[in-house]
């Protein structure tokens, strides 16, 4: 007889791990994981906006067996969906990102993995086995640094780049200001190490300066003097180093298609328009992942549920387009699927799981994102991912009008 994984009785929902991770981290925290940009009017619609399609489910379709299953990286995720790569996961839980890359393993879900990570690409690579894993990327100015990653990165085995191309600049984020956020002293930016163990013991911050500082560093952003482009300075920190406003199309992606070679995929992760995925198909990136960055940088910004149809549509099946977020239940992974997404990915969610109970809460998350998900195909009366289609969608207008898609 099969058995079932029991139910966790205080927590059934995403929304309740949510509520459950909002008692358990410090504020500190708490807001530098769930704030978006300005007013947080991106970061909203992101979730919003999947209320405005509806599902159309058919009916006698013999449901009794569903594969949920896609290929991906040359893996058999159980799922359509990956766990996103977040920044600095041991603020939320000591397990970090060795537990979400244990209970991905553990579920059969790729994981990507943020360069400003608390614990190191070796680390995660060792505790993901032969699961898949890729590596999100901030190309910084001085290319040496980004090489270097990228070469670790190929021989600990990560199977794609996702290079984040949605920071030219940093969003500006208030309550981070405010809290003045730094990365406690007892941490560190694994994958930056030798640069964190130099930072002195005293900030050196600029006098008036808004942008708060990741570690006590002397570090600084880059700046135009009037003529020449100064590049950032002194240890790799997110705020000084991440934002790069000199990526552009010609020179950046070809490079970075030499530096990872036949070893590992490029893919772009933050493209929101039909021209640029045009552009993307072009330059002969592996994928696209349509993002706005979890609503941290542009607000005002398409939520990505709505700025997917046209991607996909411009793209036309020539390379991959995932998605990603404000998806917080199963019935989010369809309608994405159904608008032509290839594949979704969570981010908070993850570090929801951890707060709660660190790597049995992230397996949680996982099994929840599971049971919506095989449970909605069941009852949209689909039993293969590949057979979701917009045939299975509505959306609703403004007035409250369906329109088949």
């Amino acid at each position: 007889m099969a058995t079932t994984t029991p139910h966790d009785l205080n927590c059934l929902t995403i929304e309740e791990l949510e509520a459950h991770a909002r008692t358990m981290m410090d504020k500190q925290t708490r807001d530098y994981y769930n704030e978006g940009a300005d007013s947080n009017s991106t970061l909203h619609e992101n979730m919003h906006a999947y209320n405005k399609y509806r599902i159309r489910p058919r009916v006698l379709r013999d449901v009794s067996r569903i594969n949920s299953t896609v290929n991906i990286f040359g893996h058999q995720n159980s799922i359509p969906l990956g766990v996103a790569p977040t920044a600095m996961q041991r603020l939320a839980h000591s397990d970090g990102e060795l537990g979400t890359a244990r209970a991905c393993k553990k579920a059969k879900v790729a994981m990507g993995l943020s360069s400003f990570a608390t614990h190191s690409l070796e680390e995660v690579a060792e505790a993901s086995g032969e699961n898949p894993r890729v590596l999100q990327l901030y190309l910084f100015e001085e290319r040496a640094h980004s090489a270097k990653l990228i070469q670790r990165a190929k021989e600990a085995g990560y199977k794609a780049v996702f290079l984040t191309v949605d920071t030219p600049f940093l969003g500006r984020r208030n309550m981070e200001i405010r809290n003045q956020f730094k990365l406690p002293p007892h941490l560190k930016v694994r994958n930056f190490a030798e640069e964190q163990d130099s930072i002195p013991a005293e900030a050196d911050e600029k006098e008036g300066a808004v942008r708060p500082t990741m570690q006590r560093s002397g570090s600084q952003t880059g700046y135009n003097d009037g003529e020449n482009r100064v590049p950032p300075s002194g240890p790799i920190t997110f705020h000084s180093h991440a934002a790069n406003p000199t990526l552009n199309w010609e020179k950046d992606i070809r490079w970075l298609k030499q530096e990872c070679g036949d070893e590992m995929q490029v893919w772009l992760k933050g493209i929101a328009t039909a021209e640029d995925a045009i552009l993307a198909v072009h330059h002969g990136v592996d994928g696209i992942v349509v993002s706005n960055h979890g609503g941290r940088q542009l607000n005002g910004a398409l939520a990505t549920i709505d700025a997917l149809p046209e991607v996909v549509e411009a793209v036309r099946g020539k390379i991959p387009v995932h998605v990603d977020g404000g998806i917080r239940h199963g019935t989010d992974v369809f309608k994405a699927m159904a608008l032509g997404a290839d594949f979704v990915w969570v981010g908070r969610p993850a570090l929801w799981g951890l707060a709660y109970k660190g790597q049995e809460g992230v397996e949680l998350m996982l099994k929840l994102f599971t049971d919506e998900i095989r449970l909605c195909m069941s009852l949209a009366g689909v039993v293969r991912v590949e057979d979701i289609s917009k045939e299975y969608l509505v959306k609703m207008d403004s007035s409250g009008f369906v329109a088949r898609l």
